[in-house]
């Protein structure tokens, strides 16, 4: 792969193009990264990256002068955020033969207000449903994109699929903003429990005066500070009664059978 360096912008070709912009060629190069393009001296009206290794649209200076990028035959996956920073009267960004996988990618392109012309021809989202609407809606700007003039009928029927889409999207978001709150659920779950009884309490306190364990105390506790009804205090005690009861036998009838053995 190779660097794009001041020194290889300073020896590719540079030439008036059939539409009157001064263009630089950086065609055939490997190039991975767009970088050091402020050797440029913002001269240009029209960059070509044809046929390189390019994977992000990032890298610009700020390049006012800057109307077309040509970036086909790339591996271009990401586009960068802000770019209107940097190239803010961008109006022609040919894409081509890409690797843009998600409508949602193309959504930095918005910021460009001069943006007008675009194609994503031969990227994977050029096989998306709704792709080209998706795309019109995206950039509201464009005239043409995939060299085809866009009409008023599609912008219609965008903004129809879009804008309902997006509303719907926000009100589902704004709905779960505005039931969530930190806790409520335990709350929820607090306010459904019975309410506990003095007899209730005076239950729990008794469970904790015969407590046999520091660690039964502290979960009786806890307990009587949640709330919970005390039956469940018994059902357990009665629980680790019986299996206490049961451990216990068993530990019997095991040395009765030592001792038959014996």
């Amino acid at each position: 792969m190779g660097r794009l360096t001041p020194e290889v912008i300073e020896a590719s070709p540079q030439y008036l193009n059939p539409v009157g912009q001064y263009e630089l060629s950086l065609r055939d190069l490997k190039i991975p990264v767009v970088e050091n393009l402020g050797a440029t001296l913002n001269q240009f009206d029209t960059i070509d990256f044809t046929n390189n290794d390019i994977r992000k649209l990032d890298g610009f200076p700020f390049l006012p002068k800057l109307k077309t990028l040509y970036l086909a035959n790339n591996h271009i996956a990401r586009i960068a955020e802000n770019l209107q920073e940097y190239i803010p009267n961008l109006d022609t960004l040919m894409i081509n033969n890409n690797m843009l996988q998600e409508l949602s990618d193309i959504d930095p392109l918005a910021t460009l207000t001069k943006l007008t012309h675009v194609s994503f021809a031969r990227n994977p989202i050029a096989m998306k449903k709704d792709y080209r609407l998706y795309v019109i809606h995206a950039l509201p700007h464009l005239r043409t994109l995939d060299y085809n003039g866009i009409t008023q009928k599609e912008r219609e029927a965008a903004r129809k699929i879009f804008k309902s889409k997006s509303g719907e999207k926000a009100k589902n978001k704004q709905k779960g903003t505005n039931t969530f709150v930190p806790g409520g659920e335990l709350a929820k779950q607090q306010q459904q429990a019975p309410r506990m009884t003095k007899k209730d309490a005076d239950a729990i306190k008794k469970a904790i005066q015969e407590a046999k364990s520091i660690d039964e105390v502290e979960r009786l506790k806890t307990m009587l500070q949640s709330g919970q009804m005390p039956h469940s205090v018994e059902q357990k005690q009665h629980q680790n009664g019986h299996k206490t009861n049961t451990e216990a036998m068993e530990q019997e009838q095991n040395l009765g059978n030592t001792s038959m053995e014996t």
